[in-house]
């Protein structure tokens, strides 16, 4: 029996398309140190863009766990903000159009969104679609941040790197439409930054950057990372500061850096007695909050 409902997505325009990418960026999965949410807030401000769909609130998000936004001034209620998931488009400075799907991540519906996604994605001719996310991993925040894929295409993954290892994991939306967007045989590929542990639960801008330029690199599209290198400067000195005070944690980020130096595997490392990186991350929350 066919579906009769009406579609979740609303179009808004139909835009010109030059060698569309897709990049998708949903909230409310993994994202450590807020470092995909980071990468598309400087790719969509640094460019211009048009609304080219909405989905249908209603059906996808539970509003008690994703509540609306009321602004108040003066006691006066002045707007009601709703959780919407988007479609925009726009031109990067190559001239190939850039379409960022982003929003919460759906709470229902999700073989019913994928689908409406994918078929957007195939009228609209898209060639790739990137998804941009970070996990938190056991890697020192002194050395530059490493880039791992998943894709349903082997060579995919293999052009981005990937961890070595056969897992079963929890997935999110991003990897459901990676999946379902191998089916239509539109090659995708997700980008996932490996942020430090103990810095996975505050902002970490040198992972927004590496996921800016890897986006660049596979989808050939120009980005400017340069102020989110510049935050990350600001981020590595204040860690450092931190650390200069604690022989202990100084101890924990150098046994770090020997594995990524020498390419261990993270369960090869035996880290003694040193503090746990949760101890390390309270006490930089602390310390960035001025309570040490």
């Amino acid at each position: 029996m066919s579906d009769t409902r009406p579609p979740l997505a609303t179009i808004h325009a139909w835009p010109a398309v030059e060698r569309p990418v897709l990049v998708m960026c949903l909230d409310g999965w993994i994202d450590a140190g807020s470092a995909a949410a980071g990468a598309l807030g400087v790719l969509t401000e640094s460019i211009p863009s048009t609304l080219v769909a909405t989905f249908d609130s209603d059906e996808l998000i539970d509003f008690r766990a994703r509540r609306p936004t009321l602004r108040i001034v003066n006691g006066v209620d002045e707007q009601l903000r709703w959780p919407e998931i988007t479609i925009q488009a726009a031109t990067n400075r190559t001239g190939r159009t850039v379409l960022t799907l982003s929003g919460p991540e759906p709470d229902m519906q999700w073989r019913r969104f994928t689908a409406e996604v994918v078929s957007l994605a195939s009228r609209l001719e898209v060639e790739l679609v990137v998804g941009l996310g970070a996990f938190p991993a056991p890697v020192p925040h002194t050395r530059p941040v490493r880039l791992v894929g998943t894709s349903p295409a082997a060579d995919l993954a293999a052009r981005v790197g990937f961890l070595p290892a056969s897992i079963e994991v929890p997935s999110g939306i991003q990897g459901a439409l990676e999946v379902a967007f191998g089916q239509a045989s539109i090659p995708s590929v997700g980008l996932w930054a490996r942020v430090p542990h103990y810095v996975a639960a505050m902002p970490y801008p040198a992972a927004s950057a590496a996921l800016l330029e890897g986006l660049g690199r596979i989808a050939e599209i120009e980005v400017d990372p340069k102020a989110l290198y510049t935050a990350a400067g600001v981020t590595a000195q204040q860690i450092a500061q931190l650390l200069a005070g604690s022989d202990e944690h100084t101890a924990l980020v150098r046994q770090l850096e020997e594995q990524a130096d020498s390419e261990l595997e993270p369960q090869t490392t035996d880290f003694g007695d040193l503090p746990s990186g949760e101890e390390l991350a309270a006490e930089l929350e602390r310390f960035l909050r001025g309570e040490t």
